[in-house]
């Protein structure tokens, strides 16, 4: 059986409904995106929000992702940097609970938060404190990190250290592991345009981005912007939220529906997207079946607030994807 390894930042998310937009506006946060924000902003927002009713997981795309595959049933691990503190430990904890081993650096800096807000719409706004995430270091990624996995998934938030992310690829890629790498939000991957398509180039297998950031990307429309990155990777997969998503493969283009569902939060659509999508891929099934998977486990996950769904749904979801697999 594969073993998928992640690696991203290490948030612990924090999600509160909003009545309306306009505490977005005054808080100065573009709907619909993620702002990095100091640890002065962060503690401001919680307490602007401090009468909303909050819900506490572990976050991070990465490892929304890496829980979504351990609980289809594949051995996952998941590398990030947290704090010494109560969040740190949370986040470790929840790791554990879930059965991801954890290979977590520790730090003196605050595990970091990211403060999810959900519009009525359901769209989420992320205030992200980064804190201890961004103290992963390039020394700290040695090649028996990726001994017996077999998948690495990576987001593109951890672009801010280039050295860093630019070694952990080349180790995974040494150790003959396929790479999977999700874009960041659109505005990370505007700025970080040339560095992405070179290590695109020379890493990557399967690449994941949203119309947003392929746009951001490559200055195209989704579809053209596809084909285009497809020339520097073996698979290009495009999550287009309601439209549902589409691939580009050797097979071609190939576009799967959205699972039909009564939406009330958006956040870990896209990163559960990414874990039925892996699922299927290293069963070695059809890209159609694997963007199928993608999408039940997206349409499920954002019928609840946050990432997270309790192992009822996840019952119901096994069994789905399993009947799949015949």
């Amino acid at each position: 059986m594969a073993k998928v390894l992640g690696m991203g930042n290490a948030l612990v998310d924090i999600i509160a409904r909003i009545e309306n937009d306009d505490i977005l506006d005054s808080l100065g946060l573009p709907k619909g995106s993620m702002t990095l924000v100091d640890l002065d902003t962060s503690n401001f927002i919680h307490a602007e929000t401090a009468g909303m009713s909050k819900a506490r997981a572990s976050g991070g795309s990465a490892a929304n992702t890496i829980h979504g595959l351990a609980h289809l049933g594949i051995d996952t691990g998941f590398v990030g940097s947290v704090g010494n503190d109560d969040m740190g430990k949370f986040f470790k904890k929840d790791l554990k609970v879930n059965k991801i081993t954890p290979i977590l650096f520790r730090t003196m800096t605050e595990t970091g938060k990211a403060m999810a807000l959900i519009s009525k719409d359901s769209e989420r706004t992320f205030a992200t404190y980064l804190g201890a995430a961004v103290n992963l270091r390039a020394e700290d990624i040695t090649h028996d990190i990726f001994e017996g996995y077999d998948y690495f998934y990576v987001e593109g938030y951890l672009v801010q250290d280039r050295e860093m992310f630019e070694k952990a690829l080349r180790l995974a890629s040494q150790a003959g592991l396929k790479i999977c790498l999700d874009l960041a939000s659109f505005n990370v991957v505007a700025e970080y345009a040339d560095f992405f398509r070179t290590i695109i180039s020379d890493y990557v297998n399967i690449l994941f981005a949203n119309e947003e950031e392929i746009k951001a990307f490559t200055g195209k429309s989704p579809e053209e912007g596809a084909k285009e990155v497809k020339e520097l990777c073996d698979l290009v997969v495009i999550k287009l939220g309601a439209e549902g998503s589409f691939c580009v493969c050797e097979e071609g283009m190939i576009r799967v529906g959205v699972r039909p569902s009564k939406p009330i939060d958006t956040t870990g659509a896209g990163d559960l997207f990414a874990a039925g999508f892996i699922y299927g891929h290293l069963k070695g099934l059809s890209p159609e079946t694997c963007g199928k998977m993608g999408s039940i486990l997206a349409g499920r996950v954002i019928e609840v607030i946050g990432a997270k769904m309790d192992e009822s749904h996840w019952e119901n979801l096994r069994r789905e994807i399993y009947s799949m697999e015949a």
